[in-house]
């Protein structure tokens, strides 16, 4: 089996050292840079599994390596800064981030985050279909009747993680973790509120019910 690949963007030679010495232990394959520039070009030129960013960099700091990054590939991307401001974290994951962690932090938690992120990214390119409703994965294009669906980066994701969950009910708290991350700082409503946006544009556009409510347990696609 082959090893998932990460790009380590620290400019803290110590930190990005250990980092390497403890995903390597984890039979991960690093690669390390300490540039924001550099790495915004080896991201753009490489596929990695996934990307530990530092925001405070030479060069090009990380909010606008992820924002450049964003206009072309969505490799899952964890934040790892000293910069613990609530509008950093709102920052970041609104421009793209899929998780946020502050130093000092917990090395056991970064792995568990990690594995999360590099698993759901393993998607297979086919398309997911459920009647007339297509998603495809690595594309990112959601169709209904073959007609495009125009969504957001989070509307997507939400979209996609119940396509890979239809039949089964999801909970509001789970789809919180699996697609706003355990870096999110909020109510369960943003589920409500995300739900309430797909269905906009897809069950009233195309006069259907894709999406359904099972109530006081979530949502299911079926």
């Amino acid at each position: 089996m082959d090893k998932k690949s990460i790009l380590i963007v620290e400019d803290e030679a110590q930190i990005s050292r250990f980092l390497q010495l403890e995903l390597e232990h984890e039979n991960y394959a690093c690669t390390i840079c300490g540039d924001g520039r550099e790495a915004l070009n080896i991201a753009l030129a490489t596929d990695f599994d996934l990307i530990i960013l530092d925001v405070m960099l030479p060069s090009l700091n990380g909010i606008e390596v992820l924002r450049r990054l964003r206009q072309s590939k969505q490799t899952p991307v964890i934040i790892l800064t000293a910069r613990d401001q609530v509008v950093d974290k709102v920052t970041g994951l609104d421009i793209g981030a899929n998780d946020y962690m502050t130093k000092p932090f917990a090395i056991e938690e970064l792995l568990a985050r990690i594995r999360l992120h590099t698993k759901n990214s393993a998607v297979v390119s086919d398309n997911m279909v459920c009647g007339k409703l297509s998603v495809n994965p690595e594309a990112r294009v959601a169709t209904y009747a073959g007609h495009p669906i125009d969504l957001t980066k989070k509307e997507f994701d939400l979209l996609l993680y119940l396509m890979q969950h239809r039949n089964v009910v999801v909970s509001r708290e789970t789809l919180l973790d699996e697609v706003w991350g355990f870096a999110f700082y909020g109510s369960t409503n943003v589920v409500d509120v995300y739900i309430r946006y797909l269905r906009a544009k897809i069950d009233n556009t195309f006069n259907v019910e894709i999406i359904e409510t099972v109530r006081g347990a979530g949502y299911v696609i079926r």
